[in-house]
């Protein structure tokens, strides 16, 4: 017996959210996509660069060696965003575009048994674009599970895409690489498809490491099991070397890079790709 599936759209962040839901009850599926969309909100408020009242905004105003005290979602995003810097060796960093103001990028350190963050060089300008909306997308997830709607699929502005369980009698949610005419297409479930490129914003993505807009690339597909590890990884991979690329990626299990080369799609990583829709 098929389920029906319901769709509920939410701007937030700057870009426009959808929820897909499974759900045989309609009226329970809009009501448990309103509560996945007021976690986006709450977050919004946190983590915005443009709001005055947001923890982003005041981390930026810390004087070299202050400390603050953070909220749980700002600290584990954060976490999150420190790992995938290790993990990329750089190429991805919430302090890239600080070198468009400063001399050197800012350095900070985020104390576990404080709950906090200090503040150890420069100034605190974080830009969490290419990770906030996936950390979004994954604590929407978690709303989804806990309201027992296991199959779903979350967008937030058609680059960043989380899949739950599928939904019943299919192999997945049909996903593609790029738009959704894209003809490179994929049966996704239970993972992440992240995408960065130029076509949209132009020479956007900055090279932590020296500053520069990266041209290296035109297109990039990241698969994570979480958005926001898709999210950051993608970016990185806009940035990186395909030598650096294999290099970051070879010890990973759960990741798959895609790089857009002369018209077709390659792939790098030892995750298998999802089947082909």
């Amino acid at each position: 017996m098929s389920v029906p599936i319901h769709v509920f759209n939410h701007h937030a962040m700057a870009t426009q959210f959808q929820v897909r839901i499974a759900e045989a009850d309609a009226t329970y599926a809009a009501q448990t996509a309103q509560a996945a969309f007021a976690v986006t909100d709450d977050l919004e408020s946190r983590l915005s660069r443009f709001r005055a009242t947001s923890e982003i905004s005041h981390i930026a105003q810390l004087a070299v060696g202050e400390k603050l005290r953070l909220s749980e979602p700002v600290f584990a995003c954060l976490s999150l965003a420190a790992k995938m810097e290790f993990l990329t060796r750089g190429a991805f960093s919430v302090t890239a575009k600080a070198l468009k103001t400063q001399p050197a990028k800012p350095l900070w350190a985020l104390l576990e048994n404080e709950f906090a963050i200090r503040c150890d060089s420069g100034r605190l300008e974080f830009d969490l674009g290419a990770i906030g909306k996936g950390f979004a997308l994954d604590r929407m997830a978690e709303v989804l599970r806990v309201w027992d709607c296991p199959a779903f699929l979350l967008v937030a502005g058609g680059s960043s895409i989380l899949a739950g369980d599928a939904p019943p009698e299919t192999s997945g949610w049909s996903c593609g690489l790029g738009d959704d005419n894209s003809p490179q297409r994929f049966w996704l479930k239970n993972a992440s498809f992240s995408g960065s490129g130029l076509a949209m914003q132009g020479q956007h993505i900055f090279d932590p490491r020296t500053g520069l807009a990266s041209t290296l690339r035109n297109r990039v597909w990241a698969l994570a099991d979480t958005a926001a590890e898709s999210d950051a990884l993608s970016t990185a991979c806009m940035i990186l070397p395909e030598a650096e690329i294999t290099a970051a990626i070879s010890k990973r299990a759960d990741w798959l890079v895609y790089l857009y080369e002369k018209q077709n799609w390659r792939q790098l990583g030892n995750r298998p790709s999802p089947p082909p829709a």
